[in-house]
């Protein structure tokens, strides 16, 4: 399917980043559905999340609320976002803040933040196919040549650097389909079928509140806690809002958000995406599962949700259990290099290495980069510690929430400088990457978590929300002394009519009345 999407809706004109990296921003309201829901519920997520209920109980349960959280917040943002980008060809948030501020410098700090933070996520998808493979047994054992052993994870890459090299983000729009169709398949076979063989919700729970009752890798405390009691409630909330603000912030999020047809598109895909979150809820709940399961996880808690459908299902649906895994790493992870090879093309290679760039050249250099960054991130799987992809994952999270000031408060107003947001964005990018190296875990002395304790406070938050907030408090000091000393403003490519601007009947660009799409902010 990867291969055949390179003649699906193709266009006449197709050697170009439209086309390739935005799927020539031609997807309706179910491609983009299906799209962003392969897109940010990933096989990562399938294995991650129950395995963080797994090992910790309560606190893995954070990912839904703050999957919630999310779609008021970008309902405001989005369609402003894609109007603007519509208009003036925009296809990177860099794009956009480099029009909005004329700043070519806090244009690259955006673009090198999402590269930076895409790339270990990319690494993570390879870890959801790698534990499925592990389970499997697949490759053979500990002692088993490198090259044997890591043998099926590399035809997984070389098919998903090829499809995505040959269809850009047509393959996994149509993959995601089949993907989000397994996802739903098994997680609806898993909460009915597997209870039933454990006894019922009744006996999960009681076991697993007994099992996070017992003591944990931190000496004098449990392993963790079936409910979120009052010590954990100020990480939970803050780890739950600050992934909320930073899940859109991501390349590969704004990537399948520009690719829709419309901004009505975005309207109706924030509406209808919470389902994904009801899944996730579900999806959560087999980490308990496991626990009742007594599932053998090697030390891996990565491996609690494989090794339980190994355990728990005939042989034959483990295999479409671990289908919907693997695939479900396929498709972000082609979307993730699309997006990192977008940001590099127009933010980096044109911006600074060749300005006189044709679409042609955008679109080859576009399709080596996608392939560079799989490559990198295949590299980091096979050579690093599991735990380091997962540290740096985090550390993404971090990063990419401090290049909301310059996207949200670019396309709302235009009053904060490009320099106090420059300078905004060093501080906070600086402070949660020393935050986050000070973190120590039973297991590792450095970037052992997400969450510290918040100064002035003194209670433990997640460091990505502290860190924005010194971000924006040090650009709207900044802001107002460059106004009084009048710094010179870039020079605003954009008009307020180019927000609020939709496509019509044949894709022009039509702008709707204030009266219709609410006054945007002036110059």
């Amino acid at each position: 399917m990867g291969f055949l999407a390179a003649r699906w809706r193709k266009a006449e004109q197709s050697a170009n980043l439209d086309e390739w990296g935005l799927g020539g921003r031609s997807f309706g309201t179910w491609i983009t559905w299906f799209l962003l829901g392969g897109d940010l519920y990933t096989a990562y997520t399938f294995v991650a999340v129950p395995a963080a209920v797994y090992a910790a109980g309560a606190s893995g349960f954070f990912a839904v609320p703050y999957t919630i959280l999310v779609y008021p917040f970008i309902f405001l943002f989005l369609p402003r976002l894609w109007s603007v980008s519509h208009k003036h060809g925009y296809v990177t948030t860099s794009d956009f803040v480099r029009g909005r501020f004329g700043s070519k410098g806090l244009s690259l700090a955006v673009a090198l933040t999402g590269i930076l933070a895409t790339m270990p996520y990319i690494a993570l998808q390879l870890v959801g196919i790698q534990a499925v493979l592990d389970v499997m047994g697949v490759g053979g054992g500990e002692h088993t040549n490198w090259f044997v052993k890591d043998l099926p994870l590399l035809i997984a890459f070389a098919v998903l650097a090829a499809y995505t090299y040959s269809s850009g983000l047509r393959a996994p729009a149509l993959i995601a389909f089949v993907k989000d169709g397994l996802i739903y398949l098994v997680i609806g076979v898993a909460i009915i079928y597997i209870p039933i063989k454990l006894g019922g919700f009744d006996a999960i729970f009681h076991a697993a509140g007994k099992a996070l009752a017992q003591p944990g890798a931190v000496p004098g405390k449990p392993r963790g806690e079936l409910t979120s009691g009052p010590n954990a409630q100020w990480a939970y909330a803050t780890l739950a809002l600050g992934s909320a603000l930073a899940l859109f912030m991501y390349p590969h999020s704004i990537t399948a958000t520009l690719s829709s047809r419309s901004r009505n598109v975005i309207r109706r895909n924030t509406t209808i995406l919470p389902v994904y979150s009801l899944m996730l809820g579900l999806l959560a709940l087999l980490g308990f599962m496991a626990i009742k399961a007594g599932t053998d996880i090697q030390g891996n808690p990565q491996l609690a949700i494989p090794q339980l459908f190994e355990d728990m299902f005939p042989s034959w649906f483990t295999g479409v259990a671990f289908a919907a895994i693997g695939i479900g790493a396929l498709v972000p992870a082609a979307i993730m290099s699309i997006a990192a090879a977008n940001l590099f093309t127009r933010n980096v290679y044109k911006d600074f290495l060749k300005q006189d760039a044709t679409p042609e050249q955008e679109h080859k250099v576009a399709k080596l980069v996608s392939l560079l960054v799989k490559v990198g991130a295949l590299v980091f799987v096979l050579t690093m510690d599991k735990t380091v992809a997962i540290n740096f994952q985090l550390l993404g999270g971090i990063w990419i929430l401090q290049t909301m000031p310059s996207l949200v408060g670019g396309l709302f107003t235009r009053w904060f400088h490009r320099w106090a947001l420059l300078t905004g964005w060093a501080v906070g990018m600086l402070y949660g990457t020393l935050a986050a190296y000070g973190v120590a875990s039973p297991t590792q002395k450095h970037f052992g978590g997400s969450s510290a304790e918040i100064p002035g406070i003194g209670e433990i938050g997640y460091i990505g929300l502290t860190a924005i907030v010194l971000n924006i408090v040090v650009a709207v000091v900044l802001t107002v002394a460059l106004r009084a000393l009048k710094a010179p403003d870039g020079t605003d490519e954009t008009s307020p009519a180019d927000y609020t601007a939709d496509a019509g009947e044949e894709g022009v660009l039509t702008d709707l009345p204030p009266a219709t799409a609410g006054a945007p902010a002036g110059h």
